[in-house]
């Protein structure tokens, strides 16, 4: 007996050249990517885009930018062409999910510097009372945190998925997410490979077994503010102005050089101790899909 529900089904009716030009997995992600590349254009030319109202304009715009072009993008796409509930945006789900993920986040972050110090790696040098906290939370949190995960997750994953099934939607969606560092300052090919499996392959299996895309995106935008704002490590390659002022010695495979923590050994066994453990519950559970051709064969 399966576990797995799959959140979009080919309608019954539709015609052969719908199931294909529509429906299919192919056709609704070259959808959304239109949308998305549309919406980012129409948004860089509104008046607002180039505008400076303040110290936060600039932080908001690219909140907006980040996240809620690739918001609306996706609900087009969920109600304009799967015409569906968007179960995985829940709005009753949004307060415990989108808090489960930023504990968890903030937890596991947390254990990687923990870590670290241990192994005599982190050192804490100062505290700053004045970072830019606010713009970090909006931008390299939020915005990373809603965007990313409706790309990599809610479009990327979810239509493999539906195609390929989930061992191959894992696969892809976490080599993409990896890939996506790699313009990222200071990033090598270590540094994409660590992101894919620790945190590539980690929030495709919390989606697999949550189904959630809230907690996804607490998860990933705690990860990114407790790095940079908490524990003044680059994000990414991305310069951090963090409460604690901060260095790291050692090998860069310890430290993560100037990608940060990410780029650590210590940050990828963590997570991946986290990645088996919800690779367990999935295959316990019986939530992994298998790919279109053994659904059909079974059904």
């Amino acid at each position: 007996m399966h576990g797995y529900r799959l959140a979009f089904a080919t309608p019954a009716s539709a015609p052969p050249w719908q199931r294909w030009l529509v429906f299919s997995p192919l056709a609704r992600l070259l959808f959304f990517t239109a949308l998305l590349v549309g919406g980012g254009v129409l948004f860089g030319l509104l008046p607002h885009a180039t505008a400076s109202t303040g110290p936060l304009a600039h932080p908001l715009r690219e909140l907006a930018f980040r996240g809620l072009v690739p918001l609306l993008a996706y609900l087009v796409l969920v109600k304009l062409i799967e015409r569906r509930p968007v179960r995985e945006l829940s709005i009753g789900r949004l307060l415990p999910d989108g808090a489960l993920g930023l504990a968890t986040g903030a937890l596991l972050f947390s254990a990687v510097v923990g870590a670290l110090w241990l192994l005599g790696s982190y050192h804490m040098v100062g505290v700053d009372p004045d970072a830019h906290w606010l713009a970090a939370a909006l931008t390299v949190g939020l915005g990373a945190g809603v965007g990313e995960e409706i790309i990599a997750r809610g479009v990327l994953y979810r239509l493999v998925e539906e195609g390929l099934g989930s061992w191959a939607a894992l696969v892809v969606s976490a080599l993409f997410f990896g890939a996506a560092h790699l313009s990222n300052p200071g990033a090598t090919v270590w540094a994409g490979l660590a992101i894919a499996i620790e945190a590539g392959l980690l929030l495709g299996l919390l989606y697999l077994v949550t189904r959630s895309l809230w907690v996804c995106m607490g998860l990933h935008a705690a990860w990114n503010f407790m790095q940079g704002t908490v524990y003044g490590i680059p994000v990414s390659g991305t310069r951090a102005d963090g409460w604690l002022v901060s260095t790291r010695t050692g090998p860069d495979w310890l430290s993560g050089g100037v990608f940060g923590a990410e780029a650590s050994v210590v940050a990828l066994l963590l997570c991946s101790l986290v990645s088996a453990a919800l690779l367990a519950v999935a295959l316990r559970r019986h939530r992994l899909v298998p790919p279109f051709w053994r659904r059909t064969r079974d059904a």
